[in-house]
């Protein structure tokens, strides 16, 4: 289907132009599609998933010899003004796409100039790569919480380890992750499901690796079809398999993926939607609303029933305290901000590893594995960090102002099958 609407492309770009207004956006699509695919031939990592036409890949690999990151600067800048000249009239689908377009080169731009050696301040960085401006909120604004979460968690030492002590309680024995996994993504996928279809044929593959700075990852191949992997460096507790199944999965970045795929790419033929660079408006609502979809698919208590109705028999876990542990966890959530604050000092300079360690901890609540995890995270994403948090918080807001359950969960879909930006939230 995707070369079929390559080759229908290529046929228009054939045909004459001069009854036209302005120029057809599809073309700018191609090439800002193209744009974004040299790009991440120059950096690792930039783009997150492609599963567009391969003809357009190989003149990536191709065009990425004969431009440098300048020339590719000119072209972002020289193409944002292709996009304006053909915008269409507002509040049109169209409109939203020439938006959505536009939102995506200035966040290329802004990588380019980092890819370039230029070190924006944090929330310059975050703004211009995410279209969003995060608050970075005084440390000791968060001593009030961390004191009411110190009062939850009696005993003797420090509070990160009074915490890591109670929290490992919860661990999933290493030989039991995958059924726990497997059974969270289970059910994640039914509570989707009842609530909208997805695409036939839609599926994903399961991993468990090592050796990485996040906690989870999904790897969209196209054709409705995602690799999820899950980093186990750490112990995996038991809160998080439905978290990881929602985020990872259902309704979180493997929905996400299919329904823009279904929606946008096969239906509508919008190819640049075809890939997800990484650092962009597109990946703060992904982010965002793959953690709101743990609230919508477990509103309430449901999570804590089936966590311990079902989940901590097949890891073997207790459920003594295991709604005290949830409730602790809600509180921790809420020093989000937080770790901006420490990140955006470190990538700053201001704080060096060692300090920004001790923040995390003291701060976050961590231990020192999971703050050096944590720190990991900030030095290879940088202020990629803000969409987990300030995404959630836009999303949700967004949605549950829809209304009720039937409601939040069509608002849901929206977001995720048509052209949406930070700023449309």
């Amino acid at each position: 289907m995707i070369r079929s609407l390559f080759a229908a492309l290529a046929a228009l770009a054939l045909a004459s132009c001069s009854s036209r207004p302005a120029e057809d956006i599809d073309m700018i699509a191609r090439d800002y599609l193209l744009l974004q695919l040299t790009i991440g031939e120059k950096e690792e990592g930039y783009i997150d998933a492609y599963y567009g036409p391969p003809e357009i890949q190989a003149q990536a690999r191709e065009e990425a010899a004969a431009n440098d990151l300048p020339r590719l600067a000119e072209r972002a800048a020289a193409m944002r003004e292709r996009v304006a000249a053909a915008a269409a009239e507002a509040g049109s689908i169209e409109a939203k796409r020439s938006a959505f377009l536009d939102a995506q080169l200035v966040a290329a731009e802004t990588r380019l100039r980092m890819m370039q050696g230029e070190n924006l301040p944090f929330a310059d960085e975050a703004e211009g790569l995410f279209g969003v401006r995060p608050e970075t909120p005084p440390l000791a604004s968060f001593d009030p919480l961390i004191e009411r979460i110190d009062a939850t968690v009696p005993g003797e030492g420090p509070l990160w380890q009074r915490i890591d002590a109670f929290n490992s309680r919860f661990d999933i024995p290493a030989d039991r992750l995958q059924a726990v996994m497997d059974t969270a993504i289970a059910e994640c996928r039914r509570r989707t499901l009842a609530h909208f279809a997805l695409p036939e044929g839609e599926r994903f593959d399961l991993a468990l690796v090592t050796d990485k700075p996040w906690g989870g990852y999904n790897y969209y191949q196209g054709g409705y079809h995602s690799k999820i992997e899950i980093n186990t460096d750490l112990p995996v507790r038991l809160d998080r398999a439905i978290d990881l199944g929602c985020h990872e999965g259902y309704p979180g970045h493997h929905v996400a993926s299919a329904l823009i795929e279904q929606e946008l790419v096969e239906k509508r033929g919008w190819l640049e939607y075809s890939a997800l660079p990484l650092y962009s408006p597109q990946a703060l609502l992904f982010e965002g609303s793959a953690n709101y979809g743990v609230e919508l698919a477990f509103p309430g208590d449901e999570q804590l029933t089936f966590d311990r109705d079902v989940l901590a028999a097949i890891a073997g876990l207790p459920t003594a305290d295991l709604d005290r542990y949830l409730e602790l966890g809600k509180l921790m959530s809420q020093l989000r901000g937080a770790g901006y604050t420490i990140a955006a000092q470190f990538l700053a300079g201001q704080i060096d590893e060692h300090e920004a360690k001790a923040l995390i901890q003291r701060y976050q609540l961590s231990s020192p594995e999971r703050a050096a995890q944590s720190l990991e995270f900030t030095k290879t994403y940088r202020s990629y960090i803000i969409n987990y948090g300030l995404g959630l918080d836009m999303v949700r807001a967004h949605v549950e102002a829809a209304g009720d359950m039937p409601a939040r969960w069509a608002r849901m879909r929206e977001i995720l099958s048509t052209p949406t930006l930070p700023g449309d939230l």
